[in-house]
């Protein structure tokens, strides 16, 4: 593909889109791990009673990884629609789902009113959850991906990014209060129901800003192209062949990004859940660090991790994606030991450190990561392809890694195996990184891959021989 030649918006629509794509985001992200947080601190209570604490976290946490094996139905099916309808309709049917999945969490009944119908109901709202966040990640970043301009596209399209500490922000920010101002008693009873039941205020303003916004005109200009090449093969008396569905263009043509997508996951998810879920269970159960302390450091490191990724973002745009993206894989594998070093000492100095240096060095990952995979693949077939990299990634990585860090903790009383599996999945990420090319000066405006622009272009052998 060329360099970037691709025009960049109106100066003040940019910002719009830019605020439109990270206020959705944030609150897809605030429902998505408000769940993750309850399923740490109360879930096991209320809908899984009758097991052994721990136990109860385990069973906790297998809801939560559900809603990870819904993210790829949901690429799947947000990407096919969204590379024929367009970027924007896709979002706002995702933002509705989201929102009405994580309302409804709030009404639940538990364990004790409604019996073994409890966490059936709870596991049906997640799948929802899961399903739409699939979908969203990939309409959210190739907005703004398609809006800015080539030069400082790893910076704008870092911003939706953000909506990932934000949310948790946002999640810890409120569940952090609630146990701050009411008795363990009154949070269990009712309280954890409240951040549940805001995401329904959050939902209705998400929706009024993600509605002013224009679609992709990068999109546009693609569907144009192939209704002008559809015509052309009309007027030359050809049979008009059926358009292959975005899914099965992914994987003729970009089946090696996919691969790199997944592989630049690994680390980027398993580290996150670890650093900002797992921490909840490790540090009350392992370190004797009190709920509230925890969330706290939780909250900290959130407000930096906000602050450093549209930095990160920035320098790829400078020096490519591909070395910000090794350079936060090495940090995470390296970090791992002292994180838990730190915090087995208890102390919430140590605690905090520990988990703001982790999304630091997470950041280096995500934020060129909206670039990264946006410039990897061809407009009519961008929505499916980055979904479904990373999302598909997400089912082995993200989805168990609470699970796996728990399960290694109850058989070995220790944060060494969890650290190794960190590790571990630091090395693939540098060698799926390692292996792919550097993207930063692709045109995104390019409709076609480039080995099938000919293709795409030529007439078929009937309309030769008209």
């Amino acid at each position: 593909m060329a360099s970037g030649t691709t025009a960049p918006p109106p100066p003040a629509s940019l910002p719009r889109i830019v605020a439109a794509s990270l206020i959705g985001t944030t609150i897809e992200w605030y429902d998505f791990f408000l769940y993750g947080s309850a399923a740490a601190l109360v879930f096991n209570k209320l809908f899984f009673p009758d097991s052994d604490p721990l136990v109860g976290t385990l069973l906790s946490f297998l809801t939560y990884a559900v809603g990870f094996a819904a993210r790829p139905l949901g690429a799947l099916v947000f990407g096919h629609y969204g590379d024929r309808l367009g970027r924007k309709r896709l979002l706002v049917l995702s933002l509705l789902m989201m929102g009405g999945a994580t309302f409804a969490i709030g009404l639940l009944p538990t364990h004790a009113t409604v019996g073994t119908a409890a966490p059936v109901l709870l596991t049906t709202l997640r799948l929802i959850q899961g399903f739409a966040l699939g979908g969203e990640w990939g309409g959210a970043v190739l907005l703004v991906s398609e809006h800015g301009d080539a030069r400082r596209r790893g910076f704008w399209a870092s911003w939706p990014q953000t909506g990932a500490p934000a949310g948790q922000l946002l999640a810890t920010g409120v569940l952090s209060l609630l146990t701050a101002v009411l008795s363990d008693g009154a949070f269990g009873s009712w309280g954890w129901r409240i951040p549940f039941l805001l995401s329904g205020v959050l939902v209705l303003v998400g929706l009024w800003i993600r509605l002013s916004v224009d679609e992709s005109p990068v999109f546009q200009q693609a569907l144009a192209q192939a209704e002008a090449r559809k015509a052309a093969v009309r007027a030359a008396g050809a049979a008009e062949g059926a358009e292959k569905l975005p899914l099965v263009s992914v994987l003729r043509h970009h089946w090696r990004d996919v691969l790199v997508a997944m592989g630049a996951r690994m680390a980027e998810n398993i580290s996150y859940y670890v650093i900002t879920a797992f921490i909840l269970v490790y540090a009350t159960s392992s370190a004797g660090v009190s709920k509230q302390t925890a969330l706290n450091a939780v909250l900290i490191a959130s407000a930096v991790h906000f602050a450093v990724i549209p930095a990160w973002g920035a320098l790829s745009d400078r020096i490519g994606r591909r070395p910000v993206y090794l350079l936060g894989a090495a940090g995470v594998g390296l970090w791992m030991f002292p994180f838990f070093r730190l915090i087995d000492t208890g102390g919430f100095g140590s605690l905090v450190i520990a988990v703001t240096v982790g999304l630091v060095l997470h950041g280096a990952m995500y934020a060129p990561q909206a670039a990264f995979f946006s410039e990897m693949f061809a407009t009519r077939m961008r929505y499916s392809g980055a979904s479904i990299g990373a999302q598909f990634a997400s089912v082995a990585a993200g989805a168990p890694a609470p699970l796996i860090a728990t399960a290694l903790l109850s058989d070995y009383d220790s944060g060494t195996p969890v650290a190794l599996y960190v590790i571990a999945a630091a090395v693939l990420t540098l060698i799926a990184v390692g292996a792919a090319k550097e993207t930063r000066h692709r045109d995104l405006a390019a409709v076609e891959p480039e080995d099938s622009t000919a293709e795409a272009s030529a007439p078929t052998a009937d309309a030769r021989h008209a």
